[in-house]
């Protein structure tokens, strides 16, 4: 497969990319990440805003883009880039998507005009609950955004609901997260009221969550590498920079030849996705697998080759070094996608 942007996903890229070098600050990003909140208000409304990114994969008539799996990668990789704290993955690509194809026409005009121009914030549940016709009953203890959520897209064996969150019967209690950019939060539903997205089956909507997930992945270790070439240029040891030593070009050289691999992953998946491709799902398993697999490793490389001072708390390196392990949790750890990959190639799988 031969892969390249268009045009127009090129001016997508370059303008999400220029916005984000204006707009996301350290300071700011820690500032979310201290309120407990892990949202930059003013970043999403922005977004909303300036480049209509919050309804990119939303109808023009209800206020979006109608664009597809490539733009959506495209702007998570650029988001992974600054590890944002926006609820990019959980309102603007899984919810939205889920509203979309499993709502009815009431349903999507009540929801999809406000995710559309950021007013709304829906994210999704994937624990343990049970349904008695339009009611919900159940724990889930990893939301994603919880707590700021308006809405919670809950799928329940092969139904799916959405749950609005000021009911009484739902309760979301913030947990302590790795990743304060991407707080969690444990959700409780005692019997609480839902609106079921009938047309909607979940499976259908993984591989473009997966697929996300990756293009965040993506994205932090090409910043990870970015940040430590500037660094070991700098870097002065011996009377000569540090990125002059063999040991530390070759390590450079692998995380570089690891975030090539996993950029072709990640766009294969996001053109199979595009295409309705058979190899969509076994593509997104790939994607995610492997970017999270790459992230990982560049983000403890990067600290590394800091030294000293990548392994203080107020270095940026270790945003990147803990969202890489939340991306590498969240939605399937890579192993479980591995297992999925070996599975649809008929291969035999032996459990440790």
């Amino acid at each position: 497969m031969r892969f390249a942007f268009s045009d127009d996903q090129l001016a997508i890229r370059d303008a999400v990319t220029a916005f984000l070098a204006d707009t996301v600050t350290s300071e700011r990003t820690r500032a979310a990440m201290a309120d407990g909140s892990g949202f930059d208000r003013l970043l999403w409304g922005a977004m909303a805003s300036e480049l209509g990114l919050t309804g990119i994969a939303i109808p023009e008539d209800h206020g979006g883009s109608a664009l597809g799996a490539v733009e959506t990668a495209i702007v998570s990789e650029a988001l992974g880039a600054h590890v944002a704290a926006v609820p990019w993955l959980a309102s603007a690509v899984l919810a939205t998507r889920a509203i979309l194809l499993g709502g009815n026409d009431a349903l999507r005009a009540a929801w999809l005009p406000r995710l559309a121009d950021g007013s709304a914030i829906v994210t999704f549940a994937d624990g343990d609950f049970m349904h008695d016709g339009r009611y919900l009953s159940g724990h889930a203890a990893f939301v994603p955004h919880g707590t700021i959520a308006d809405a919670i897209i809950v799928p329940v064996g092969g139904a799916v609901f959405l749950v609005p969150t000021d009911a009484p019967e739902v309760s979301l209690a913030a947990r302590t997260s790795l990743d304060q950019t991407r707080p969690l939060a444990a959700l409780t539903l005692t019997g609480a009221e839902a609106v079921p997205l009938p047309a909607l089956d979940w499976r259908a909507i993984e591989p473009i969550g997966w697929t996300a997930l990756a293009a965040d992945a993506l994205g932090g270790a090409q910043a990870t590498l970015d940040r430590t070439v500037a660094y070991v240029r700098e870097r002065t040891q011996f009377g000569r920079t540090i990125g002059s030593f063999q040991v530390i070009k070759h390590r450079l050289a692998d995380m570089l030849i690891a975030i090539e691999q996993a950029r072709s992953a990640v766009y294969w998946a996001a053109g199979e996705i595009d295409a309705d491709s058979a190899d969509a799902r076994f593509a997104a398993h790939a994607a995610k697998s492997f970017a999270c697999d790459t992230y990982t490793e560049c983000a403890g490389h990067a600290i590394q080759l800091h030294g000293g001072i990548g392994f203080t708390w107020e270095h940026d390196v270790h945003l990147f070094f803990k969202r890489a392990r939340a991306d590498m949790s969240l939605l399937g750890a890579p192993a479980w996608h591995r297992e999925q990959i070996a599975r649809a190639m008929s291969l035999d799988v032996a459990c440790a």
